[in-house]
């Protein structure tokens, strides 16, 4: 066999794997949810397809406004995530002696070693009112009794940061170990302050790691379900909710592809939003990362 079919065939067998997965666990699912959202019930065994549910939905304005909300604080998340892990992936990538970056970094992995559901539960157990900050406080005399810091929006938002913050600080170590430290010599011979090297050197050098770790920790904390329902409550009001209601709860699995379809695009839709406004490309973001 020639060099260049060996090679072809070679590359063919190395990316079969992924892509087996990718069509299998991703595609096809997704098409599945797809054709669901489109098949209307109209009885015992019998269905139309049409866009009916997604009328429906357009008549509720519940089901918009906790669409809505999940995205927003989302955003939130998001940029408290980014401004969270900046600093501490640049203190890894730029700051740290040589020898201690790889023990800073996989000090950052350690919390994806437990499971969400664990994590949540320590929040839990951190939060409650007969837990340990609401005992500290009695115990110092701050509080007459206890307090229940549960069940609120701020609780949730630091749920979801504690959660996602790893996945914004990851590609931003990655991002900024490449950047050459002559730059920012540079940036200060030529008089910049600290504000301006970070401003016109270091942010734009980081845009890839951040948009990168944006979307990331965009997607997963709007398409979170274990943190906002424990550390929110019933007044969580978290999409995902909505969509667990419909298949579980109410048994109507048309329903629910379809909210899980507008979940994707409206997602897709901010990512791509995003991705306009910092006049960044996919392609070239998950390249340079």
């Amino acid at each position: 066999m020639p060099r260049s079919g060996a090679g072809k065939l070679s590359i063919i067998l190395l990316f079969a794997p992924f892509a087996l997965w990718m069509v299998l666990l991703i595609v096809l699912p997704q098409l599945g949810v797809g054709y669901l959202s489109l098949r209307e019930k109209l009885g015992p065994g019998e269905y139309r397809f049409g866009l009916a549910n997604y009328v429906d939905f357009l008549h509720e304005p519940v089901y918009w406004n906790t669409l809505l909300r999940t995205a927003w604080m989302s955003i939130l998340v998001t940029a408290l995530a980014l401004a969270i892990g900046f600093p501490v992936a640049y203190y890894i990538a730029k700051i740290a002696r040589e020898r201690s970056r790889a023990a800073l970094f996989l000090m950052c992995l350690i919390p994806l070693w437990v499971s969400d559901l664990v994590r949540a539960f320590g929040w839990i157990v951190l939060l409650r009112e007969t837990g340990l900050i609401s005992g500290f406080l009695q115990y110092t005399g701050l509080i007459g009794g206890p307090v229940e810091f549960l069940y609120n929006d701020v609780t949730v938002v630091v749920g979801l940061v504690y959660t996602v913050v790893l996945f914004m600080i990851v590609p931003l170590v990655s991002t900024l170990q490449g950047m050459d430290n002559a730059m920012l010599e540079a940036g200060y011979n030529l008089g910049g302050s600290r504000f301006t090297v970070f401003r016109r050197i270091v942010v734009p050098y980081a845009m890839p790691g951040i948009v990168a770790g944006s979307i990331i920790v965009f997607m997963l904390t709007a398409g979170s379900y274990l943190t906002p329902i424990l550390l929110g409550g019933k007044n969580s009001m978290w999409f995902t909710e909505q969509i667990y209601e419909q298949f579980v709860t109410r048994y109507n699995w048309e329903s629910g592809a379809t909210f899980g379809v507008l979940l994707l695009a409206f997602t897709s839709f901010v990512v791509w939003l995003g991705l306009r406004l910092t006049r960044q490309s996919l392609a070239s973001t998950v390249a340079k990362d």
